[in-house]
């Protein structure tokens, strides 16, 4: 399977299935085109002259000879024969390699790229947990418009993980982790300061259990801002491997959209926070996340205004919302933010070469396919591996089917309860959805997200449309990208 699209005057050619990448003139372009409808006696001499003659038409005043073409089919069959080209599908579905994987610990070395038709059975593989999402705090001091958890109370009651139930947590983790040495743990809210005592003494409470079970807890604090001062961010440049800072771009898109409860905005109070916080952190181990929504499909510039801010970190994605309301993204406004996604990495391009280059979170694609086959097919790892703690110390899927009661998997006192509703987000995978089949982009987004899939269609393993449409085009300018640097490199 292969996908083949043009994108800022490069031809780019994608092998779906080992992540290849080839950056080709018109000519090969048009004859991997009439060659990718072919069946796999596709260098029958018949077909290949068919090809021929199709694509010389096209080029009348190149004077292309048959030689020109046998040296063209002769340079894809080698790619084919070394693994980049036309390969085939690399998974099929039923036994697992065994164990949950972690390379790092393990040293497996088994790559997507190098395995022939590895056979997989989700439902059997043993997972272990790796990441929680503490929901510290049920309780915010802005109140955004868009805000799937319900201005910070996940449509429930106000309320503060207690440091009891948080030690809780960790000691699940430790105890539900496997082998698995690096352990991660994202600070999470609602605003996570608003109990930023509980923080701290539940970081000193891990750094304590690394000690005695060999683990290393990788922490991470997503705020709004509002309550940083100098106190929490030397704490958190001392503690926390990463830091995710809330702001949407320009001040006028996020005042309307991240408002206090008085209806202020917000932005002129946390945006030098946020600077200081980035440049204390030499530009490293941050990200700026923001929201865009209809009301600014123009969110290029609100990407650029972040950049124009010093900031060098930057995810700004789209939001997913009930179609009802007015700020959800419609259909209509696809095209739009497709042609933002383009003029984005143009500029992108462009700055790199002037020195002010940033990053782009949805840019940055691992064609390795990663080190674990299971991260490429399922991507998050949400309700096996990856799970969300409610102050109560309920146990949900992730951060975003919080409050739903459904999906809770059980709490901290007694672990999981609801394993059926664990192997239904096993099986939650590329193979799983019958929309992910024949995509190119199934290996890069893994399917998804399950709780975009199951807000929009109320099947987990239903894909979000318009995250779909989004998704592809994200992918191919990252390619670019790709090809530019590397084009760049010669």
């Amino acid at each position: 399977m292969i996908h083949l699209f043009k994108n800022n005057g490069y031809n780019i050619v994608l092998d779906v299935n080992s992540s290849s990448v080839h950056v080709v003139d018109d000519v090969v372009y048009d004859v991997l085109s009439e060659m990718k409808e072919t069946d796999e006696n596709r260098y029958r001499e018949e077909e290949l002259h068919r090809i021929a003659a199709i694509v010389s038409g096209r080029y009348p005043a190149e004077e292309l000879t048959d030689e020109d073409f046998r040296e063209i089919f002769d340079d894809i069959r080698e790619l084919e024969e070394n693994g980049t080209l036309f390969t085939d599908e690399q998974y099929l579905v039923a036994d697992s390699c065994g164990d949950s994987c972690e390379q790092e610990a393990s040293g497996c070395d088994v790559k997507p790229a190098s395995m022939k038709k590895m056979v997989i059975d989700f439902k059997k593989r043993q997972t272990v947990v790796k990441a929680l999402c503490l929901h510290i705090a049920h309780a915010c001091n802005l109140k955004c418009e868009y805000c799937f958890a319900g201005e910070g109370e996940y449509h429930g009651d106000r309320a503060l993980m207690s440091l009891e139930v948080g030690k809780k947590a960790l000691d699940f983790l430790v105890a539900n982790s496997g082998n698995r040495h690096n352990l991660e743990v994202d600070f999470f809210g609602g605003e996570p300061l608003l109990n930023f005592d509980v923080v701290k003494e539940l970081v000193k409470y891990g750094r304590e259990l690394e000690k005695t079970n060999d683990k290393h807890f990788r922490f991470t604090l997503t705020t709004n801002g509002v309550l940083l001062n100098d106190e929490v961010i030397e704490f958190a440049n001392k503690e926390m491997d990463n830091i995710v800072l809330s702001v949407d771009g320009r001040k006028e898109i996020h005042d309307r959209m991240r408002p206090f409860r008085d209806g202020s905005g917000s932005y002129d109070k946390i945006i030098d926070k946020f600077k200081k916080v980035a440049d204390s952190r030499n530009q490293e181990r941050y990200y700026v996340r923001g929201t865009f929504t209809h009301y600014n499909t123009d969110f290029v510039k609100d990407v650029l205004s972040l950049a124009d801010e010093g900031f060098k970190q930057i995810s700004v994605e789209p939001v997913v919302a009930d179609p009802a309301e007015p700020y959800a993204i419609t259909e209509d406004d696809i095209a739009k933010i497709c042609e933002g996604y383009d003029e984005l990495a143009r500029e992108m391009i462009k700055r790199n070469k002037e020195g002010k280059g940033f990053t782009f979170f949805h840019y940055m694609i691992d064609l390795t396919g990663g080190p674990c086959v299971y991260k490429r097919l399922s991507g998050c790892g949400s309700g096996t591996e990856y799970l969300a703690v409610t102050p109560w110390g309920d146990l949900y899927p992730c951060h975003q089917f919080v409050g739903e009661e459904q999906f809770c998997l059980g709490n901290v006192d007694e672990g999981i309860q609801n394993t059926d509703l664990v192997d239904k987000f096993k099986l939650c995978n590329v193979y799983a959805k019958p929309e992910c089949v024949d995509c190119f982009a199934k290996f890069f987004c893994s399917g998804g997200c399950a709780a975009n899939a199951y807000h929009s269609h109320g099947d987990i393993n239903q894909p979000y449309e318009i995250g779909c449409a989004l998704q592809r085009k994200r992918v191919e300018c990252a390619l670019m990208i790709k090809a530019a640097e590397d084009s760049e490199e010669e």
